[in-house]
């Protein structure tokens, strides 16, 4: 199992189209990925509705939880996801 704290970087916070952006990069890894606050319990990151109910807003640190089959691989590549700003006007 692998664990790492992420700012939320994207200006809308974890909702909507950076949501969905994430749900779907977590659902190419065969591991477990969860998601959440630090103090709090994780959610399926596989899951929209299961993102969308955490409401992560922009800033707010998370801490993403991988277990399984390439977890390494997918905790580098989901926190680097959530760490740009993806709709930030260049």
């Amino acid at each position: 199992m692998q664990e790492q704290r992420v700012t939320i970087a994207s200006t809308v916070g974890l909702h909507a189209r950076p949501a969905a952006a994430f749900v779907q990069a977590a659902s190419q890894h065969p591991c477990e990925v969860r998601i959440g606050r630090p103090d709090g319990e994780l959610a399926d990151a596989k899951s929209i509705l299961a993102v969308l109910g955490l409401a992560l807003a922009h800033g707010e640190e998370a801490v993403v939880r991988t277990d399984g089959e390439g977890d390494d691989a997918a905790l580098t590549a989901l926190t680097a996801a959530l760490s740009v700003d993806h709709d930030a006007v260049h």
